[in-house]
Order: C-alpha cells, then structure tokens, then sequence
C-alpha cells in the first residue's frame, strides 16, 4: 500500500525529492519502499493467503459416487498458484460440493465454478448490470447486454469465452472474485491474460466491482492456452 501510494504521487508528477521532503524521509528511503516488496496490483487479489474454491460434481454411473474436478480446473489452480506466489501470495483450494453450496462470505476468496454447477452462483452472477450467462437450445452462451451482443464458444475452433468479474458476497461485507467459461478451459485464458495484464486491470478498476470477458486460444494437443485477449470493456458496477 505504501509503494502504491507512492507511485500515485509520482504519477501527479512529483519527484522522489519532493516526496522526501513531504514525508520527512530521506531519498534513499524512498527508493527502497519503491523497490521493495511485492507491487501494488497484488491487492487485486486480497491482502493474505488466497482460498480457491473448484466446482465440483458427483462422479456418474457409480453406485456411491465421489465428487470430482474438471482436469482443466485443477490446471487453471495450478497456473492461478503460480501468479499469485509471483506476488508472494499463497493459495489453497477446496471443492464446491455437487450442490453447488459455497461459503461467498469471507475475504480473499476467488470462485472457479460455472453456473450450471452452482444455482448459488448463478443467482450471484444476475446482479451484474451488464453481463449474464443463458442458456438455450444451443447450449450456455453469455449476453452482454450493455451492448446487445451474445458470446459463444466457438466450435470447432480450440477456444473459450469465459466470464471475470468482482461481485458482492451475500452478507454485503465484501466481494469475491469469479471466473467461469462457457466450457471448462475458459477460466485457464483469464490466469493467462492476467499474467500478463493484471497491473493494467488494478489501475483500472482497483478493488471497485467489476466484470469482463475473455476470449481464449488452446493448443489442440496440449490444451495449453496460446493467446488470450478480453473483448468486452472492464465494465464498472459502482458507476466508476
């Protein structure tokens, strides 16, 4: 928080000098807070260890079925985990159970779950005012409605179309982070975009709820994804 307010007033146009001489610290002091630590954007995140929840569901055709994850969930975790240790944040996971029932109230939370999963997350995804999730005979698509266009997986292309927002947890207290693809290798495109995107996101919308969509590229032998790219704007719930 420190460096991050530092960097403000430089980006107003005042020189490490000045804000040696404000704040009553000398300049090496300054430069040392500026190149110390982990960079402001890691708030984005949260300010401590990360939980990701992982939707999961009843494993079919057994007698006394287990739950179990998508692969590609686990693999969207892995490369989350990376990113966040980069920021020198640590991130455990837990699994939504096959009824979708997820604990939204506490901090630090990031959700990989689709709607389909989770009726709970789906009624938390209807109060964003510019994107939703439908379905229609056609399969799950997602609508943006500020500007009246409907997004589907492309087939047979290789790719995703997934959703990314900050939205309210249910006791009013706070906000979770939320990725969902129409298909289960879209969350792995938002990790890519944001590791290459994340301090762009945070100075743009901070901690301030948001949503946007990601479209995302796999390689059809790994399923690793090669490009990503957002394609609607950051869209600002609070009016920022």
């Amino acid at each position: 928080m420190r460096r991050e307010a530092l960097e403000e007033l430089l980006g107003e146009g005042m020189s490490q000098a000045e804000i040696s001489r404000s704040l009553g610290l000398s300049r090496g002091r300054i430069s040392q807070l500026l190149a110390g630590g982990p960079p402001p954007e890691r708030l984005f995140w949260g300010d401590d260890d990360i939980t990701v929840a992982i939707g999961g569901k009843l494993e079919a055709g057994k007698a006394q079925p287990g739950r179990v994850v998508a692969l590609e969930d686990f693999g969207t975790f892995a490369e989350l985990s990376e990113l966040l240790q980069a920021l020198q944040l640590d991130a455990t996971h837990e699994v939504i159970p096959a009824s979708g029932m997820v604990q939204l109230n506490r901090p630090n939370l990031v959700v990989i779950c689709g709607p389909r999963l989770s009726p709970l997350l789906a009624q938390v995804a209807e109060s964003d005012p510019f994107l939703r999730f439908a379905e229609d005979q056609h399969g799950w698509h997602i609508v943006d409605r500020q500007a009246d266009e409907v997004y589907r997986s492309p087939a047979p292309v290789h790719s995703d179309v997934a959703y990314f927002g900050r939205l309210p947890r249910l006791d009013g207290r706070g906000t979770f982070l939320y990725m969902a693809g129409i298909h289960a290798p879209g969350p792995a495109g938002i990790v890519h975009y944001l590791t290459n995107e994340l301090s762009a996101v945070y100075r743009e919308v901070g901690l301030r709820r948001f949503s946007t969509l990601i479209e995302s590229r796999f390689d059809p032998a790994t399923h690793r994804v090669v490009s990503s790219r957002r394609i609607t704007p950051l869209y600002q719930h609070d009016g920022g």
